[in-house]
């Protein structure tokens, strides 16, 4: 129990959080991994820490998360229209859906955001990274480090 406590200690220093209050020790016979003992907040960021949960709200459990049960739903769905031997045009159907959900129309992006397509774009400007037909020209007449 005290190697377990040592370790929590190192990990709320390392996280900066040494000011939370201390939690009681165990009883000698409940050795406690970290994770347990840190409770839902360590569950959730896992060992990458890529996680993170908003202090004071609960991590919604696995089974309740939307992308999750959307995904589950289709998989249902695709095995009973497979019994009922539809299942790959209710397989097309779903990708031509997800195709046309996926994409956001001007309206849609936020302010300042460009689109990918620079005919989209005030003025036809390009984002950057684009390769021009002028840099094209450039590199092919004066070489790659022409116009730098």
């Amino acid at each position: 129990a005290a190697a377990v406590e040592r370790r929590l200690a190192q990990f709320r220093a390392a996280r900066g959080s040494a000011a939370a209050a201390p939690r009681p020790a165990e009883a000698p016979g409940k050795a406690a991994a970290p994770e347990a003992a840190e409770g839902p907040r360590a569950a959730a960021a896992g060992p990458g820490g890529g996680a993170q949960v908003r202090p004071g709200a609960a991590a919604a459990p696995v089974w309740a998360r939307p992308l999750l049960l959307k995904v589950l739903l289709w998989a249902v769905l695709l095995a009973l229209f497979a019994e009922l031997e539809l299942g790959l045009p209710y397989f097309v159907l779903s990708l031509l859906y997800w195709m046309y959900a996926g994409t956001r129309g001007p309206a849609e992006r936020r302010p300042g955001e460009l689109s990918a397509y620079s005919v989209f774009n005030p003025g036809c400007a390009a984002i950057a990274g684009t390769l021009t037909a002028e840099q094209l020209e450039r590199e092919l007449h004066y070489g790659p480090a022409a116009g730098r």
